[in-house]
């Protein structure tokens, strides 16, 4: 059951090990009671209501003023119930991949004398690791005894022999003195016991009446992918476009790249129906299969980046004066958390929306509300620039952080906020005022805008595709 062991201060030490076939169950409450009589501590009586660790049902949401799609009204009527019933599935095995027990509300005890780690502590998968911090403080008794248990890992003490290696889901230290019964506390290590990139587990340490619930993080280690930003813009930037049926633009807008960036690389990715090769120092043409879209082009341009930043444009763009990629540049390095800045096009202005996602409950889906004109707050340190969700087409991305995230190429026609829904919660956007960039006369090409405007057909599976990958009820654009 345990070993006795001989302290210097000839202390006996009661150290029981006991083994947890199942998890430790979380009680609907946690109830922590004052000291007795014999007992000095004076500890307040409390009652701490601990969270299950599923979610409740949410509430349903809801998309209301004018503009709001219902999106199970776009999904044809004779797929409906085959096409829900797949998302469903596809929505608990996302369940799975994000969600965690450190995603569990926990309530710090008042008035506790156990001592652990609320915050950081982070062990690689199934290495063992000491667990800092905890400690027992009590008034004197004749006698100290505190458990810890965990559901993900076992548990073990440093000073025991090799028949102990492998450690227990559960661990009881007993000891006359408190003195010794930290001591070994400090010498208690962790091993998860499964292989995951980053999950947890919850620690359950407990004494007398008063229990403490305290996260670990179980993430391993990631590598570090750096980019060497050199000594000028062009090492820095990597201009990128889509094109499509309009090489007179795209020359034009070429031209105007090389009055201000006479070296920097420019990246098009050409899908037109009848590819003419483009001529210039420093650019790299790839030509798609005819007609593949707005996104397909995007993510191959994006593919073909190796610096860190690229600057997104139309092909129906002008730089002037005032695109200053430098400016965009110094405000991504000012704020590392950065990952897309954009500025402001003539003709749309300084373009930039809000998004905001409420969950809905899982059989219906979440509700997403995009709203124009929308900011949260300024970057610090440059006052014309503002924390948004999502900009205008001229931005300044980050490379690694924008590939992540990614274009869905089953948007073709038009697509542009789309690419910021997928990346809600993951990107952080800004929107700069001060710098600009000009847009071309229109050009009347028949051909370009047969392509071009979107059909109903593109509209319904546009919206249909959010019903299920998006896993959302509705949408309002407003």
């Amino acid at each position: 059951m345990g070993s006795l062991r001989q302290m210097g201060r000839g202390t006996q030490i009661l150290v029981l090990a006991i083994f947890c076939l199942s998890a430790s169950v979380m009680y609907s409450f946690i109830f922590h009671y004052s000291a007795t009589e014999e007992d000095s501590d004076q500890l307040v009586p409390q009652q701490i209501r601990a969270l299950p660790s599923s979610s409740p049902r949410q509430p349903n949401c809801t998309c209301q003023g004018s503009g709001v799609f219902v999106l199970k009204d776009h999904i044809p009527k004779d797929q409906y119930d085959d096409i829900v019933k797949r998302r469903a599935e596809e929505y608990r095995k996302h369940h799975i991949r994000t969600s965690s027990s450190l995603n569990r509300l926990i309530f710090a005890p008042s008035n506790s004398p156990l001592q652990y780690p609320i915050q950081g502590f982070t062990v690689v998968p199934l290495r063992k690791t000491l667990i800092p911090g905890l400690a027992l403080h009590a008034a004197k008794r004749q006698n100290y005894k505190v458990t810890l248990s965990v559901s993900s890992g076992v548990l073990a003490i440093e000073t025991l022999g090799e028949g102990d290696k492998e450690g227990q889901k559960e661990i009881t230290v007993q000891s006359t003195s408190l003195s010794d019964l930290n001591n070994l506390l400090g010498q208690i290590t962790y091993t998860s016991t499964v292989y995951r990139m980053r999950t947890g587990d919850l620690a359950h340490f407990t004494f007398e009446h008063h229990e403490a619930v305290f996260p670990i993080v179980i993430q391993q280690t990631s590598v570090p992918v750096l980019y060497d930003i050199g000594n000028d813009i062009n090492s820095r930037v990597t201009i990128v476009t889509k094109t499509f049926l309009r090489y007179t633009e795209l020359q034009a807008l070429i031209s105007s790249i090389r009055t201000y960036y006479k070296d920097i690389k420019i990246i098009i990715a050409d899908d037109s129906l009848e590819p003419q090769k483009v001529n210039g120092s420093n650019i790299e043409q790839y030509i798609m299969p005819p007609a593949q879209g707005w996104f397909a082009g995007r993510n191959l341009a994006v593919s073909q980046v190796t610096t860190k930043y690229f600057l997104w444009v139309d092909d129906d763009f002008l730089f002037t004066d005032k695109t200053k990629i430098e400016n965009l540049v110094e405000v991504m390095e000012a704020t590392p958390e950065l990952d897309v800045v954009g500025g402001s096009v003539a003709g749309h202005g300084q373009f930039y929306f809000s998004l905001v996602y409420e969950d809905g409950n899982g059989e219906d889906g979440g509700c997403l509300n995009r709203k124009g004109a929308v900011t949260y707050q300024p970057v610090p340190g440059f006052p014309t620039c503002s924390f948004t969700s999502g900009v205008v087409n001229l931005f300044l991305g980050r490379t690694d952080a924008v590939r992540k995230v990614g274009f869905d190429p089953r948007l073709k026609r038009v697509a542009h906020s789309e690419f910021f829904m997928d990346g809600l919660g993951s990107l952080l956007v800004a929107s700069c005022s001060h710098v600009s960039i000009d847009h071309q006369p229109k050009i009347e090409n028949a051909k370009y805008s047969s392509f071009r405007n979107q059909q109903s057909k593109d509209i319904e599976d546009k919206l249909a595709n959010h019903f299920f990958k998006n896993h959302l009820k509705c949408i309002h654009y407003g």
